[in-house]
């Protein structure tokens, strides 16, 4: 909220799903403000298929006002701020995979953890890691990852390789 200045990059990592929906607006500000004409953007943030209230238990213990948007809620951030998606992937398989991992070494690291917090903590991120890895490995979740930039940027290369001069 308090970045200042103009500048040729923006980047947005796992922020989107935390801000809660009813700053989506003033996010999408922020990011206009602060990519100059030439700038682009990449936000990657945990995404739905369709819009769906947030999960009363994760709600409350483990992302406290946050939102995960569906594709159309997300993409209205760029559309009411002039700024164009350049490209789209979805990379919900390989977080599915991220969150395997992270989930074994939690497993693997649970008698140090249960040393340093109590049985309840140790039983909710079990429970978060394996569900949340099932709802991505399910298509319940996604991972979008979006490129965009100022509406009157023409200062990035074509996707299409015919376009291009060998």
């Amino acid at each position: 909220r308090s970045i200042s200045g103009r500048f040729d990059a923006f980047v947005s990592v796992g922020l989107l799903e935390h801000v809660g929906k009813r700053h989506y607006p003033e996010f999408g500000r922020l990011m206009r403000r602060c990519l100059d004409e030439s700038g682009r953007g990449f936000l990657q943030t945990i995404g739905r298929n369709r819009p769906c209230p947030t999960n009363a238990w994760i709600h409350k213990r483990i992302f406290p006002g946050g939102y995960v948007p569906s594709l159309k809620e997300m993409t209205a951030v760029f559309e009411t701020n002039s700024l164009s998606v350049l490209h789209l992937e979805n990379l919900r398989l390989h977080y599915a995979k991220t969150l395997e991992l992270w989930r074994r070494r939690f497993e693997s690291s649970s008698p140090a953890i249960s040393e340093l917090f109590d049985e309840p903590f140790v039983r909710t991120w079990r429970l978060y890691l394996a569900s949340a890895e099932a709802a991505f490995r399910t298509g319940w979740l996604q991972l979008f990852q979006v490129l965009f930039a100022p509406a009157t940027n023409q200062r990035f290369p074509p996707s299409d390789s015919a376009h291009t001069q060998p």
